[in-house]
């Protein structure tokens, strides 16, 4: 069955919510604007109950079905914080905050669940209840485990978890989901190079940190390229550098890498986090510095429960027909990995097409899709808790 009727008569509005939130984005912890949207739009709907506040600026909607004897709950979840990434799309309804905008399409999750909150207010044609979960801050804060914390299972007794993201690259609308692991661990770390500022005219007075820096940067390759059994998967990215200079001709006195690493293997990462120390320590110390590392695991692996994820493929063939199954896990990092560790579920892709990549100033969510994941969790909830 093609993507339902209904959501293809609610494309124009949909969109609206879509591009509004876009244009008003708002990073992590501080989605206040969109909370508000969100909850508006809730009530709006006739959701049984909506809470705000939740895990600091998230929200929870709850629909009933027609029946509850079945007992079942299932939580949805959609993500609403935006990147600290100037704008480039030059669109219409592009970012009026400068330097943030929705680079990963979170306005595009959030507005698939709202789409389909409304569908299922309106039918009610389940027998369950359907948890929403409208999430902030899953960009490196911890939002999932603020939720969590906050006692999102226990409040209403959440069974499963669902949820998506889009994906450019996989044709719009066409889902993607797999068992076992999907998305990578996380870890960031901070290495501050300690030496001694001077002139730059004068290095021999000083000790160079920006030299020192660069060596470690280059030295750190070394992790994944020969410390790491060639068969396991890492990735060690240094992505920034600040100093206490700004200037030119001034050697700083210290400079501060930031980083991140990706894996899947706990043993891996034991191993990788001894050799940044190691590596930095020594590298530094033979430029005559110092270095000094702050680590810190962020979110585990996005591991799908297989049955979840097989019950989550069928529903994506009757939205969508064809779907990937058969794929190599991805390195980005995802918090609704904390989500699926306390409670069974999966996390799919659906296509964005041929966009800008994930985290890019030119990256815009593709809102083809919007019918498709809409009625994914409409089908879901229908499909896993059928009226008798």
């Amino acid at each position: 069955m093609p993507a339902r009727n209904r959501f293809a008569e609610l494309l124009a509005e949909i969109k609206e919510w879509r591009h509004d939130i876009h244009a008003h984005p708002e990073l992590r912890f501080k989605e206040h604007r969109t909370a508000q949207k969100v909850t508006d739009l809730l009530l709006s709907f006739g959701c049984d109950e909506v809470v705000t506040g939740f895990g600091q600026t998230g929200v929870v909607g709850v629909i009933h079905g027609q029946a509850k004897g079945s007992g079942k709950v299932i939580g949805f979840r959609a993500d609403m914080d935006a990147l600290p990434i100037p704008e480039a799309t030059g669109l219409p309804h592009a970012s009026t905050h400068p330097g943030i905008m929705h680079a990963c399409g979170h306005d595009g999750h959030t507005a698939m669940l709202l789409g389909a909150a409304k569908y299922l207010a309106e039918t009610r044609n389940f027998d369950g209840s359907v948890v929403l979960i409208f999430q902030p801050a899953e960009e490196g804060s911890g939002g999932a485990r603020a939720m969590l914390d906050d006692g999102l299972i226990s409040q209403w007794g959440i069974q499963e978890f669902y949820g998506m993201h889009n994906w450019p690259g996989i044709p719009a609308g066409q889902f993607a989901v797999r068992d076992g692991p999907q998305m990578a661990a996380t870890a960031f770390f901070e290495l501050t190079i300690k030496g001694q500022g001077g002139h730059a005219a004068m290095p021999h007075k000083a000790v160079d940190t920006t030299v020192a820096a660069a060596h470690v940067i280059t030295a750190l390759q070394t992790i994944a390229a020969r410390n790491v059994d060639p068969l396991k998967t890492v990735v060690v990215s240094t992505c920034g550098l600040r100093s206490d200079s700004n200037t030119y001709n001034v050697i700083p006195d210290e400079i501060t890498l930031l980083g991140t690493v990706r894996y899947f293997d706990p043993n891996v990462h034991d191993l990788v986090q001894k050799r940044l120390r190691d590596i930095s320590t020594l590298t530094a110390q033979a430029h005559g510095a110092e270095a000094h590392l702050n680590y810190t695991p962020r979110v585990p692996p996005t591991i799908n429960d297989p049955e979840a994820a097989s019950r989550a493929a069928e529903v994506a063939r009757t939205v969508a027909g064809d779907v990937i199954r058969d794929f190599d896990p991805v390195m980005p990092g995802e918090d609704f990995a904390e989500m699926l560790a306390e409670r069974p579920g999966a996390y799919l892709f659906i296509g964005n097409g041929d966009s800008a990549d994930l985290h890019n100033p030119s990256y815009e969510f593709n809102d083809e899709l919007i019918p498709f994941g809409c009625s994914w969790y409409a089908e879901m909830a229908e499909q896993r808790m059928p009226l008798k």
